[in-house]
């Protein structure tokens, strides 16, 4: 029973930041595990903008390099990403998922919302 407990978004207007957390339980080696954030809008797919593999080798989609940061922490079961200079755009419904080792569920996510 593999869940994921999303937190950490809110309201802010463009160009601040957030940090987002995840954390992991129910039975799975996440050590090993390569994790993702996906963020989803209505009407759109949901799209991976962020990885980290279980040695910490990081992987961003173009829209967010350079402003988002992933990370892990393996001894505590958690995935964080920051998030700087957020953009009207990044607003979102966020998600942090596995992309090996599943199937992994999806998580309730966490809303971030830019907005002036």
């Amino acid at each position: 029973q593999v869940q994921l407990v999303e937190s950490g978004g809110g309201l802010v207007e463009p160009g601040e930041s957030l940090k987002l957390s995840c954390r992991v339980s129910g039975g799975r080696f996440f050590s090993l595990a390569t994790m993702g954030w996906y963020r989803q809008t209505p009407g759109k797919q949901r799209e991976l903008v962020a990885s980290i593999s279980g040695g910490g080798l990081e992987d961003y989609d173009d829209l967010v390099k350079g402003r988002f940061a992933i990370s892990r922490v393996n001894a505590e079961n958690s995935v964080y990403l920051q998030m700087n200079n957020l953009k009207p755009e990044d607003t979102a419904v966020y998600y942090c998922t596995g992309l090996n080792y599943g199937p992994w569920p999806w998580g309730r996510g966490t809303l971030v919302t830019v907005s002036s």
